[in-house]
């Protein structure tokens, strides 16, 4: 397994639409490995291939909060089949988005049909947290950011600090 170097907004990679995995192999099984080593180390509860620089849909997620809690779920071509009519807001945050947060509404709960780690067909029944970080990785999957769901004031703002950041860190 290997730690990834994550990618940071403005990075034009993650605003790509990322391509359909054709099968499940040992390729996919060591991407989805190699992600969940490189979430739970940035520390993080959930990461898109988009993230890490690579085109497909392929999230993985881990919402236990410490190391016995861990249950992580690895998922290549996740689709929404269902979502509930009520919302919830959580304060999201996003490792692609270092050090900035802001309140996101999503449907509460939501069916996600995906493909296991073993290529099998999967579908499960996700609310509350597990539901928020699902749809904010699949969001990833078609170039959307958190922050895409801000005001433009306020992703505007978000943008020039993390570029200003980025600028400071290369003229080192």
């Amino acid at each position: 397994m290997a730690i990834l170097p994550i990618l940071t907004a403005p990075d034009p990679r993650l605003k790509a639409k990322a391509a359909r995995v054709a099968t499940v192999d040992d390729r996919i099984r060591t991407l989805m490995a190699d992600m969940l080593e490189t979430m739970y180390k940035a520390p993080g509860i959930g990461l898109a291939a988009p993230q890490v620089g690579v085109g497909e849909r392929v999230i993985v997620m881990d919402t236990g909060k410490t190391e016995e809690d861990r249950n992580p779920l690895r998922m290549a071509n996740p689709e929404i089949v269902w979502a509930s009519d009520e919302d919830n807001t959580y304060e999201e945050g996003c490792l692609s988005v270092p050090e900035h947060y802001g309140n996101v509404v999503r449907p509460k709960e939501v069916k996600v049909r995906y493909l296991d780690q073993d290529g099998a067909a999967r579908e499960i029944h996700a609310d509350g947290l597990l539901a928020t970080v699902v749809q904010h990785e699949m969001d990833h999957l078609d170039g959307i950011l958190f922050i895409d769901h801000l005001s433009s004031l306020k992703r505007n703002m978000i943008l020039r600090k993390l570029l200003k950041t980025k600028r400071e860190a290369e003229a080192e």
